[in-house]
């Protein structure tokens, strides 16, 4: 199974900007798919983007022209840029790395983004 560690998110303004970063605890060349997911309060979880290995990406339509999905397997680090921030973007993000047929997730971060 894959650990991984996010880092990144808080309190920014609409309009703003945010990075988050995950970290796995595996070569990041060996996870075949990894994606940004965010949950709403009372609301279900959602996709936001996916990232392959061949560093191919879907975007949720929402977020498209707004949110990079990004990974340096150098670093061993995914990222998800975000710009243009709207107060619907306001969620707990989670990471996910589908490793061997088996899905990882990170402990989650708050992204709110005040009006």
């Amino acid at each position: 199974q894959v650990q991984l560690a996010q880092s990144g998110g808080g309190l920014v303004q609409a309009g703003g900007s945010l990075r988050l970063s995950c970290a796995a605890s595996i070569r990041m060349s060996s996870i075949d798919t990894m994606g940004w997911y965010r949950q709403a309060p009372g609301k279900q979880r959602e996709l936001v983007a996916t990232i392959t290995s061949g560093r191919s990406t879907n975007y949720a339509d929402s977020v498209k022209g707004r949110f990079t999905i990004s990974r340096d397997t150098t670093k061993n680090l995914m990222y998800l840029q975000m710009n243009s921030l709207k107060p619907e973007d306001t969620a707990v993000y989670y990471c996910k790395a589908r490793f061997l047929g088996f899905d990882s997730w990170g402990q989650g971060t708050q992204v709110t983004v005040s009006s």
